[in-house]
Formats: structure tokens, C-alpha cells, sequence
């Protein structure tokens, strides 16, 4: 850490020539109907430099009115939003290489950190003396956002009665730095202020935001009221939320300071949901030595949320479906683990954020980690360690099959100079802005960070990490109550330079190879260990080796510890790992007992009586781990005989050992390891996540021994000794749910029976009429907790005993088997009985859907869409939604659907809710239509056309679905052309300087940027014919299923070349056009009044567009046919009726046309810059030539 000590953190230095020191949003009217709006900020800035003359700041789909200095000059501005269209150079180009290094570019025209922003503000020559003299300049900008694409979302329920009756509501949602996109701000963690925010709203309506209500003020007419909210705690502007709705207000009975907001009807779970919340308050005030940050804290609880939670200053928006009642279990892990999470945000995330983006693993990583210590607590040690586990094995499979995560590249240096322009080299897309990384990327980001805070905490103790955390927050603390001293909130940041070196400081130790290894480079460590035991010297002989040429992995060069039980008890050795190949030799403590009996000490001092007949005589030994405290980021392979994996689990008291165990014990099908199976179900003293991984692997042990064991016998046995009826076992009990690790297992078991095959590789009879008595004698009368999940269990069990039919050509319900009969019966039953009396999240209904496709898919009953695409429509609940989508991908793949692709996509493109646009794309990557470079009818032009298309402009204002329109694309293309492209237009240029000749020659993004000033190409946009778009034509069946609705409207531009006007950006004076109709002198509309577009066209603009040539990217879309679906409620297979669910509900109001989609175009009446030569190679081309 000496490297660590040397360079300390600097003092704050910002990249901007001003420094903000306060910010005041009013938000004068929200309208509902037009889903839109208005209001002001004033931005406080200080001034660093005596020559500044010109202000960016961040601005994104805001129509800004008017620019004002100190109330006094008006000031010009000029509005550029590179990201609208990526890649705006070429119409050629098709492959991500290029796309990324656009995309990097992009992005950071517009960074903060970098100086940049959308919005270029210039400070009239009147106003240049108060810069001069360094006084403190006050901006406000008066601005409206009608239909937002991103940043805000309005949800607006069907139904009759006023917005408040019918539970409408609107909130802040996004990725990091997305705060610009509904107000303008400096939107960065490194520019933090004191707040002031107003918002005026329907009186029926509650506003909540950041910091503390102060007033409530009625306007004169009544009709409206403002709520006044101060922040006086520095907070950046991404963390800065709104929520508005008719919410119902729950302040909670022990901590008067938190107030819980849900929407009408939920109060009473959200009472019981949200009663242990004051424990974890108590638990951080202990832990950290230190109080909650600020005055208050505010969940509000929300439908169509953009993610499970997120977490600002003073407040968190959550999903409204982690809310639920007192006899719910299952949600209950799920639910508490995401409010805690975002409690634990309140302190490192909105309190102290990250100095840069390169810091933010520290916030994620700290975060995480308190959140894992109180749940550790509240749920036990097992628990938490199993989530450990199962996070570093989710982390394994992603570096090996992706690349390595890399937290900082060099977290010794200024992060100003890490910003190179280069993206690591195994990774697809830049890793170094939150706006362009892959969402699975940023969801491991976080697990690696928390990991590698975890093995800090295993390095230097957790009491020295607390220690640590407190200082970090004693040091905010006092940064925060200096309100006249700007210079000292830079503590409120926290650099990685600077945590390492408190942690240097705080223990004393050298961690500069640690963070070598695990934050500076991605990859893990993988090990394969073997070993024999040398009789004569009493030794174990261990050799572990690595491959470090294979992807992801890294070689590991350092202490390993191992640990080896033996006779006489557990001894743990550590191992100096220096090369790919290690070998080591052990001493055994023990000598070979031939006939002596006597007990066995365990890790824990606790002493075991064992059967060591199965064991070798001359051997000590009983088994071997490798890392057993998990204190690497590892994976390990060790082999061993199946008599030491059977011991390791029936003996071993650690959950990883056992489910380690459990693993190994699929590959050694025996009788053996059927006995320790059973004897691990059967024990209640083991933990129960431990038992319901044994349920499975029994079920896979016993196919692959279906010639001479009867599986599903001895576990309908070992069922009924558990929960049948004492007096007789084969009527089970009444529901009882009071015992949680009992209610798991029984969840757990008759899916493991529905996998059972016997010789003839299909379910066993008995099996199916067990399952069938399960479901028909199921009795939750007396029970005090719901059935739901595990009647979906059992559901779910007879999806998996159906296997392929024998002859799959006339597919119909009359020629169906018996046994394939009663199932379908049955789901059909359950599915609409679902609908007359509706399980808690519809989780029946989920595991219908689920088995219907399995029989589609298995050749029992006719491959047909229109039941999913009923299901997967707007307006049903979430989780039948998902399910009914994850069937239609299947559908796409396994039969080469272009339809049902196409359809999908325009759900992608156009669904109301954010989530689940994200969710179709993420559908499609976890399971593609096709892979890579296979042939398939699916790989044409026009969907990759549309693809890009989306990628490139479509998602210009959703960050989170343009990257997810990336992975795609990369899973079934890869970062090169598509071969189903045909081959670009030829064109041969002659260098004379190089003396050689080139083909279809196309700088690279960054190389153009760094030796040309920018080019923006704009489209004649007024040449293009344009319907209107109808929000109620979603389900298309186009002509060719994979033309995008945009490309159907559009027509090629390859001979529009001389068309294109090029604005170069020489110096501060010259911008590009501004595609909003931005204007100086216009007055902000009222909400209830006038459209904000109709009041905007008579305002002068400078160098902007007119509103009426300009159209959103879903504007453009098709309105040509439809997938139809089936009338009434029910859709017939046969002779058995199958529910399409409910009728099809309306969907809200549609997004219409959003003017800051669009690529800009000329001003029409203002002057035309003349096309420049370029001095480069020029490549001859026809318009209408084809390659």
C-alpha cells in the first residue's frame, strides 16, 4: 500500500469551469392526460474561471422556453444531442465494433465529468463582469417534457372517474445519471448541492420527494396545492426523484421519521410488509457508530416500477409487488432483502456517492455488503452463506463465458485521465459510462464489488472494515454542515484512491497485490485439485493446477489454504500456489484405524459416530476441501472418491461443503449415494436449502439407475413418512405450513417425482396419481398461510412428467393419451379457476402457461401462439406476462417463428411498461432464436436492419433497453458484420502516401473525433411521408416479419448524399442544430391549457427546428395488420377449452410522438452551410449501384 500512500487523494478537482453550489426545480403543473410537465431551475454557480463565457449542463428530451442570468439577460443557447442517433456517419457500417466505438463517443460529448453537456448556455457580454469577478451567477431555464420516453413514467389505469380515482400516478425512474433527462441539472455524482424543490399537483394528489416537507401550501383556486421540500444536505442531481399519486400515508409507529406511500387499497399489507424496516435502522446506528444521514426516509411504492427498488436522497421507489400480506412466505425473503438494500443506499450511494464512475464499485460493493451482514442476522449464517455461494458461482459462469469485470483500472490515478476512448479488449461494448454497459455487466458489477468487499473484510476483520465505513461517513458528516465552504463536500465523495488509503491507515496492512488481482483485472481463479494418500510416509500428495490460457481465468499466485478432515479431526494447511501446477505434501495427523472404534471430531468441536466400513482401511482420510472460507474469487474442481463426497455431506456442517457434495455425487450413481440422499432429505437438522438441492439430485441419481432402482417408490415413501397421516401414510395431512424448512420440501418434492422416468423413459403411472391426489386432496382450511406457491408447485410437477409423443401427426385433445388427458384436464381446471378466485401474483396461472407449452412443446397438443400473446398483453399482471413472453421465445426458437419474432419486438419497441420492454430483449438473450453463425430462416437483412435501427435511435432515451438491443445482437452475430448482409457498395481509393490502394474504406469513430472536429449529418426529414400512429394497432403481422415499422415509412437515403449538410463544430461558437424548437422568448404553457407544442411554434428559435417536421422513433411506426386474437374468454384445443384470460384490456394512454427522438434537420429558413471537401480519401459510389 505504500503506492497507495504516496498519492494521496488530491483536492477536489472539477473537470468544470464552475462550481454549483445550489439548485432550485419547480415543477409548476403535472398533466395526466398529455402525461407531461412544466416548470423551472435555477442553478446557483460559482464561477472557477474569470474567462467563462459559456455553461453546459445536461438536457435531455426538455423543451426548453427560456435562459435567464440573475432574472436580468436573457441568454442564447444552443441544444446538441449526439446520442438521439449513434451512428450518424454511416449507413453502411453494421457491426458493433463500430457501433461501440460511436456509442463511447457519443456519450461522452455529453459527459459532465468531461465538461460536456446537451445544453450550451452563452453568458450574454452584459453578465461577463460578475464572472469576472467571480461571483456567483444564478441560471434559470424554464422548460416542459411532454410524453417522456424515458426518465419519468406515467401509469394511467383503464377506467372511469378522475386520474386520482382511478389510481393513476407518475414517478422518476433510470440508470445512473438520468436525472437530465426530466429536469435540467449537472447530472453527475461529482457535483453535489443543497436542494430546493416545489411541486404543484391535482389537489387529490400527493407529490413526494427528496429531502423535508416543510410547507403545503392550496393555490387560490383550491383546485391544486404545492408541496415544498428542502434539501439541505449536499446531494448530486441522480439522486434527486419525484413520485406523484393519490398514495395512502403510513408513517411508522417506532420511527416517526419514516413514512411508507402505496397506492390505494395496499395499506394493509403494506403495513405487515414494512414492520421490521425500524430493526435494520437500529442495526446501522450499532454497526456503524454512526446515525441515519438524514432527517427522514420515504418508500413509496409503485406499479410499472423500473426496477425492483431504487434508492435517492431521503427516499426509495420500489415495486409495489414486494408488498404483501402476513400469510405470504415466499416474498417475504425477496421483498426484505430489496428494502434493506435500499436503506443501506441511503449511506453509501445518496450520502456519499462515488467521485467518478470508475469509483461507483465502491458504493455498490459497500452497500451490499451492510445488506448482507443484517440479513445474515435476521435469517442466519446458512443463509447468507448460501447467497454467497451462489453469487460467486453466478459470477464464475459470466467471466469465463463473457470476460472479466473490472472494477477500476487504475485506482491509484486521477479517474480524468482513465477515460483512454478504448474498451477492454474482451468485452463488447465500453465499460467505462454507465449509459453503455451491458445491464448483466452492471448486475454482476455490483456481486463482484460486494464480493471483493467481503474478502477485504476477511483480510482485515470486519471490525477495521466498520471502522473504515465510519470514518468515511464522520468525514461527510462534516463536510455536509459547511454550507459556505464548497470546497470541503468533496468529502462527500468517495474516491478509490482514498478508501484504499483509509484502509491502509485503519489496519496497517498492504493490500496493493490484492487489489491487483481482484479490482484492477477481471477473470477468476480456477483450480482442478487431485491426491493420493502414500501409505508409508503418512502423507497426502496434492497437486491443484491452473489454466490461465482459457477465458476468464486468471493465474493466482499466493496462499491457499486446505483443509483435510481426518480420523482423529479437521486440519487446515496452507499451500504456497507459485506456478500452473502445484504440488504439495500434507502430514496426516491420523493413523489408519483397522478396528478401533471411536468418534470423530468435526470442524466445529462437534464429535459424530461414523460407518467407516466404505472407507479405505490404510487411509486417514476422510475428505479434502480446497478454500473452504471462500476467500477468493474461485472456482474448484477437486476429485475425490464417492465415499468422501457421501461422507462430506452427511457429515460436514457447512451448507457450501454439502451443496458442494450434493454436486459431485450426480456424477457417482450408486446405492450409496442414494443412502446419503435420503439421510440428508430425511434430516431435519440440516438446513433446508441443503435438503431441497438433495430432492433433485435423488430424482437425477435415480434415472440413471432406472434399470435397477425404483426412484419414484422411495421417494413417494420417504413423502408420505413425512407428511402423511399418522394413523395412515398415504392420506397426507391437512396444510401446515408453521414449520418453513418442512414447507419447502414438500414444495420441492413432487417436482423432483415429476421427473422420474422409468426404463421406457417416460413418467411413471404411479407418479402422475400421486401428483393428481396431491392437487385434489389439498386442504389449506385450517392453515394459516397461503397455498399458492405450493399449488403452483404441484402444477408445475405435472408440467415435468409429460415426455415426447410417440407419433406428432395429427395433434389434437381426441387422440391424446390418457395420461396426457388428465394433465391438460387438470391445468385447464386450475386456469380458470384461477380467474374466478386469483392467487397471490397469479403464480397458478404462471405455472399453467408453463405447462401448456411443455405439451405444446412435446407434440400433445398443437403449437399455437394466440393463448400467449393474450397473456403477454398490456395490461395483465407482470409475472403472467413474463411467462407468456418466455413461451413465445421458446416458440421462436424451436420453430423458426419470424411472425411471432416480429411481434415480440414491436412489444420491445412499444409496451407502455419499461420493465418489460427490457425484460423481451433479456428473453431473447438468455434464449436466442438461433446461434451464432448458424444457418436459419430468422437471419435476414431485415431484422438485423431493424435491430440496428432500434439500437442506433430508437432507445435514444432509455439507456437500459438500447445496450439490451446490443447483447442481442451480439449473441446470435457477434462483434462483426452479419452474414446475411450482403456486401456494402465497392469503391476503391488510391493512397498515394501509402502507395497502396484500399477497399471501401470507413475511418473508425474515435480516429475521425480526435483529428476532424464533429460532423452531424441531418436527414431532410420534410421529404418523408408520415401516418400518424395508432397505439392501439400493437399486435402487426407485416409482409416481411422482419421489416421494422420504421423501415416500412422510411425510404433508403443512400441517394440522398448531396442532400446532407455537414455542421462542423470548429470552436464554442458553432453548434449543431438543435432538434427540440428550443426557443429564448417563449413562455412555459400551462398544463391544463393549450398544447406546449402549439404555444412553442410561434416562439423565435435559435437554430432550431420546427415542432411540425419533427417525429418520435415510435411515431414512425406501421399501422398495417395485426395478430389476431381469439374472441371471447376461452380458446378451444380441441374439445377442451382453454382461457385466454380476461378480456383484452385497453392499454393507458399510448406514447405519441416525442419530438426529441428525431434526428434533427435544418432550419428551413435559416442559413445553409456549404458541404466542405474533405482533404481524406474519398470513395467513389453510385446512388443507385448495386453491390
Amino acid at each position: 500500500m505504500n503506492r497507495v500512500m504516496k498519492k494521496a487523494d488530491k483536492a477536489q478537482f472539477s473537470p468544470r469551469p464552475f462550481k454549483l453550489s445550489h439548485q432550485i426545480v419547480c415543477i409548476t403543473g403535472v398533466n395526466f392526460a398529455k402525461k407531461s410537465i412544466v416548470g423551472f431551475v435555477e442553478l446557483h454557480l460559482l464561477p472557477l474561471k474569470s474567462d467563462l463565457k459559456r455553461i453546459r449542463i445536461n438536457c435531455k428530451q426538455c423543451r426548453v422556453y427560456r435562459v435567464t442570468i440573475n432574472d436580468i439577460w436573457e441568454a442564447s443557447f444552443i441544444y446538441s444531442d449526439p446520442t438521439l442517433a449513434i451512428c450518424q456517419n454511416d449507413n453502411k457500417q453494421r457491426n458493433l465494433h463500430f457501433y461501440s466505438d460511436c456509442h463511447q463517443t457519443a456519450v461522452g460529448s455529453v459527459d459532465p465529468d468531461q465538461a460536456n453537456g446537451e445544453l450550451v448556455i452563452r453568458i450574454p457580454d452584459q453578465a461577463l463582469f460578475i464572472v469576472k469577478d467571480q461571483r456567483m451567477l444564478r441560471v434559470s431555464i424554464e422548460f416542459s417534457v411532454e410524453r417522456p420516453q424515458g426518465g419519468l413514467h406515467f401509469v394511467i389505469p383503464d377506467g372511469e372517474g378522475s386520474y386520482a380515482k382511478r389510481s393513476a400516478h407518475m414517478f422518476s425512474c433510470g440508470v445512473e445519471n438520468a436525472s437530465r433527462l426530466w429536469f435540467p441539472c449537472v447530472d453527475t455524482y461529482s457535483e453535489p448541492c443543497t436542494w430546493k424543490l416545489e411541486f404543484t399537483v391535482d389537489k387529490a394528489m400527493t407529490a413526494v420527494s427528496c429531502g423535508e416537507l416543510v410547507d403545503t401550501v392550496y393555490t387560490p383556486d383550491l383546485k391544486k396545492k404545492t408541496f415544498h421540500y428542502t434539501l439541505t444536505v449536499p446531494t448530486a442531481a441522480p439522486n434527486i426523484a419525484i413520485a406523484v399519486g393519490p398514495f395512502e400515508i403510513f408513517v411508522d409507529p417506532t420511527m416517526p421519521e419514516v413514512t411508507h406511500f402505496c397506492l390505494p387499497g395496499l395499506k394493509p399489507i403494506l403495513v405487515h410488509s414494512t414492520a421490521f424496516l425500524h430493526e435494520a435502522f437500529e442495526f446501522y446506528e450499532d454497526t456503524l457508530a454512526a446515525t441515519y444521514p438524514y432527517s427522514c426516509y420515504k418508500q413509496v411504492f409503485v406499479d410499472e416500477a423500473f426496477a425492483e427498488f431504487q434508492s435517492y436522497a431521503t427516499m426509495s421507489i420500489l415495486n409495489t409487488n414486494l408488498l404483501h400480506s402476513k400469510y405470504i412466505i415466499d416474498q417475504t425473503f425477496v421483498s426484505r432483502r430489496c428494502m434493506v438494500n435500499a436503506l443501506t443506499e441511503q449511506y453509501f450511494g445518496s450520502y456519499i456517492s462515488p467521485n467518478s464512475w470508475y469509483d461507483s464499485w465502491l458504493t455498490r460493493g459497500i452497500s451490499r455488503y451492510l445488506c448482507n451482514i443484517f440479513l445474515k442476522k435476521m435469517f442466519g449464517t446458512n443463509e447468507y452463506r448460501y447467497h454467497i455461494h451462489k453469487d460467486l458461482k453466478l459470477l464464475c459462469d459470466y467471466e469465463q463465458t463473457v470476460g472479466g469485470i473490472i472494477l477500476n483500472p487504475d485506482p491509484f490515478h486521477d479517474p480524468s485521465t482513465l477515460r483512454t476512448g478504448k474498451k477492454p479488449p474482451h468485452l463488447y461494448f465500453p465499460s467505462d459510462n454507465p449509459h453503455t454497459i451491458s445491464y448483466a455487466y452492471w448486475r454482476l458489477f455490483g456481486t463482484k464489488a460486494h464480493y471483493v468487499m467481503r474478502l477485504m473484510e476477511i483480510r482485515i476483520g470486519q471490525e477495521l472494515l466498520l471502522k473504515v465505513f465510519n470514518k468515511l461517513l464522520s468525514l461527510a458528516t462534516s463536510a455536509s454542515q459547511q454550507k459556505f465552504m464548497l470546497h470541503s463536500w468533496g468529502n462527500m465523495l468517495i474516491s478509490t484512491s482514498g478508501f484504499l488509503k483509509s484502509l491502509s491507515s485503519v489496519s496497517g496492512k498492504d493490500l496493493a497485490s490484492f487489489v491487483e488481482q481482484w479490482v484492477t483485472h477481471g477473470g477468476i481463479a480456477q483450480f482442478h485439485g487431485t491426491f493420493h494418500f502414500n501409505r508409508k510416509r503418512n502423507v497426502v500428495e496434492l497437486e491443484l493446477r491452473q489454466d490461465p490460457s482459457r477465458p476468464g481465468i486468471n493465474k493466482y499466485v499466493g496462499p491457499l489454504k486446505v483443509t483435510i478432515q481426518e480420523l482423529d479431526g479437521s486440519f487446515e494447511h496452507t499451500l504456497q500456489v507459485e506456478e500452473n501446477s502445484t504440488k504439495g505434501e500434507i502430514t496426516c495427523h491420523s493413523k489408519s484405524r483397522r478396528h478401533k472404534k471411536k468418534k470423530i471430531p468435526l470442524l466445529n468441536g462437534e464429535e459424530v459416530d461414523m460407518d467407516l466400513n466404505s472407507m479405505d482401511a490404510d487411509s486417514p482420510v476422510l475428505w479434502i476441501r480446497v478454500d473452504t472460507a471462500m476467500t477468493l474469487l474461485r472456482q474448484v474442481f477437486f476429485e475425490q472418491p464417492d465415499f468422501q463426497w457421501q461422507y462430506q455431506l452427511r457429515y460436514e456442517r457447512d451448507i457450501v461443503a454439502q451443496i458442494e457434495s450434493i454436486d459431485a455425487l450426480e456424477g457417482f450413481p450408486s446405492m450409496g449415494t442414494i443412502s446419503a440422499l435420503t439421510d440428508i432429505i430425511q434430516d431435519t437438522r440440516a438446513f433446508y436449502r441443503v435438503r431441497t438441492r438433495a430432492v433433485q439430485c435423488f430424482a437425477k441419481v435415480a434415472n440413471k439407475l432406472m434399470a435397477s432402482f425404483s426412484g419414484h417408490t422411495a421417494l413417494m415413501s420417504v413423502f408420505k413418512q413425512m407428511y402423511g397421516s399418522h394413523s395412515c401414510p398415504d392420506i397426507v395431512k391437512r396444510n401446515n405450513f408453521s414449520n418453513f424448512p418442512a414447507y419447502f420440501l414438500l414444495k420441492e418434492i413432487p417436482k423432483a417425482l415429476g421427473t422420474i422416468r422409468n426404463v421406457h423413459s417416460i413418467c411413471p403411472r404411479e407418479c402422475l396419481n400421486f401428483l393428481l391426489d396431491l392437487i385434489k386432496y389439498c386442504d389449506n382450511k385450517k392453515n394459516h398461510y397461503s397455498d399458492n406457491y405450493y399449488r403452483a408447485a404441484l402444477i408445475d410437477a405435472l408440467g415435468r412428467t409429460v415426455t415426447p409423443a410417440v407419433s406428432t401427426v395429427n395433434t389434437s385433445v381426441d387422440n391424446l393419451i390418457p395420461e396426457t388427458k388428465l394433465i391438460l384436464e387438470e391445468v385447464v381446471r386450475c386456469l380458470n379457476l384461477e380467474k374466478i378466485l386469483p392467487a397471490y401474483q397469479y403464480t397458478v396461472t404462471v405455472s399453467c402457461l408453463r405447462a401448456i407449452r411443455i405439451l405444446q412443446k412435446n407434440g400433445h397438443l398443437p403449437s399455437d401462439s394466440s393463448l400467449f400473446q393474450s397473456y403477454a398483453q398490456y395490461g395483465h399482471f407482470i409475472t403472467v406476462r413474463e411467462v407468456a413472453m418466455e413461451c413465445l421465445a421458446d416458440i421462436v426458437k424451436v420453430e423458426n417463428n419470424g411472425d411471432i419474432l416480429s411481434w415480440l419486438l414491436d412489444l420491445a419497441e412499444s409496451d407502455p411498461a419499461p420493465y418489460m420492454r427490457h425484460k423481451i430483449l433479456s428473453l431473447l438473450i438468455e434464449n436466442p432464436p438461433f446461434k451464432q453463425r448458424e444457418t436459419s430462416q430468422l437471419s435476414t437483412e431485415p431484422l438485423v436492419e431493424r435491430l440496428w435501427t432500434c439500437m442506433n435511435s430508437g432507445c435514444s432515451h432509455d439507456c437500459r433497453l438500447r445496450c439490451d438491443v446490443v447483447d442481442p445482437i451480439h449473441k446470435l452475430y457477434g462483434i462483426s458484420r452479419p452474414g446475411c448482409l450482403p456486401l456494402p457498395e465497392l469503391g476503391m481509393v488510391l493512397n498515394l502516401k501509402e502507395k497502396k490502394t484500399v477497399l471501401n474504406v470507413q475511418p473508425s469513430p474515435s480516429e475521425s473525433f480526435e483529428e476532424e472536429p464533429l460532423r452531424v449529418k441531418v436527414e431532410p426529414m420534410e421529404d418523408i411521408s408520415i401516418e400518424p400512429f395508432d397505439p392501439d394497432q400493437r399486435k402487426r403481422k407485416p409482409s416481411s416479419p422482419m421489416v421494422s415499422p420504421l423501415d416500412t415509412k422510411m425510404p433508403r437515403l443512400e441517394g440522398l448524399d448531396d442532400a446532407f449538410v455537414d455542421v462542423v463544430i470548429k470552436s464554442e461558437d458553432e453548434r449543431p442544430p438543435t432538434p427540440g424548437g428550443l426557443s429564448d422568448y417563449g413562455a412555459p404553457p400551462t398544463p391544463g391549457g393549450d398544447s406546449i407544442k402549439e404555444e412553442s411554434i410561434a416562439s423565435p428559435s435559435i437554430g432550431m427546428l420546427d415542432d411540425s417536421s419533427r417525429e418520435s422513433f415510435q411515431s414512425l411506426r406501421s399501422n398495417e395488420g395485426s395478430v389476431s386474437r381469439p374472441a371471447g374468454d376461452t380458446a378451444s384445443i380441441g374439445s377442451v377449452e382453454l382461457p385466454v384470460g380476461p378480456e383484452e384490456p385497453s392499454p393507458p394512454a399510448s406514447v405519441g410522438s416525442d419530438s426529441r427522438a428525431a434526428t434533427p434537420s435544418p432550419d428551413p429558413n435559416g442559413p445553409k452551410k456549404k458541404k466542405k471537401k474533405s482533404k481524406k480519401h474519398k470513395v467513389k459510389k453510385e446512388p443507385n449501384d448495386n453491390p
